[in-house]
């Protein structure tokens, strides 16, 4: 008889657990023009689509197609190696044409000024998030919050809160509570398997509503049935001696 031996499978760890909502949204928009255009239109590609920072940055004005309203990913330049292509919103569609004016087809869509493009926007990222309240500076020693580089315990600062990849997350939550249908999400976003989808834990607030809905009926339910209603007890009946269903004797 032979035993199978046991293989242990690693576990999954999704850490990212970061969602940034439209109030949020708002206010890192407002602070992205310090920045520059390109930040502020990164932000709604990112918030809308929900793609990958290296999706983004490495796109090309020829895939941005303003007479169709698309923007368009290609085969092997995303993640999973599979090409997407979307359809721009009012706001998008804004930003994308001004950030590709007077650009040539192979320049980059999202570029500083003298269009230098973008490669790194870490430290950018912090200043905006730190600005907008979305994240903030700690020292690393004693853990308070710093305005500053130091801290008074001699400590360094490290950057705590929201990251790129939050909005990957938080634009799938967006779609799916506007009522956008899981294999639409799936497609826009580049999610390939629906496993991967729902490692990102995303429940939409009507998905939630409707569970809630359905339990508390079934419990109303069981509360009006007349079979779970407490039935009264019955008082035995109490016979009389001579009767002649009387278990007791009465022999002289």
């Amino acid at each position: 008889m032979y035993s199978v031996p046991y293989i242990q499978m690693f576990k999954e760890n999704n850490a990212r657990q970061g969602f940034v909502e439209q109030d949020e949204f708002a206010r890192m928009a407002a602070e992205a023009h310090l920045d520059g255009l390109w930040m502020r239109a990164l932000l709604e590609v990112a918030y809308t689509y929900g793609w990958r920072r290296g999706e983004m940055l490495g796109l090309q004005v020829r895939q941005v197609d303003l007479y169709a309203r698309t923007i368009r990913l290609d085969p092997g330049t995303t993640k999973n190696g599979e090409g997407r292509e979307v359809m721009m919103t009012p706001e998008v569609e804004e930003l994308l044409r001004a950030a590709v004016a007077k650009k040539k087809p192979n320049d980059s869509v999202f570029t500083r000024e003298g269009d230098e493009p973008i490669k790194d926007f870490r430290g950018a990222w912090r200043n905006l998030c730190v600005r907008a309240g979305t994240g903030r500076w700690e020292c690393r020693k004693c853990g308070v919050t710093l305005t500053g580089t130091k801290c008074e315990c001699s400590g360094v600062r490290k950057y705590v809160g929201l990251i790129p990849h939050d909005f990957r997350r938080s634009a799938a939550k967006a779609a799916r509570r506007a009522g956008v249908p899981e294999s639409v999400i799936m497609a826009m976003g580049g999610w390939k398997t629906p496993s991967m989808f729902r490692r990102y834990a995303i429940v939409s607030s009507a998905d939630q509503r409707a569970a809630v809905e359905l339990i508390v009926r079934e419990r109303t339910e069981k509360t009006l049935s007349p079979r779970s209603a407490p039935q009264p007890r019955s008082r035995p009946l109490r016979r009389k001696a001579g009767d002649a269903n009387c278990p007791i004797s009465h022999s002289k």
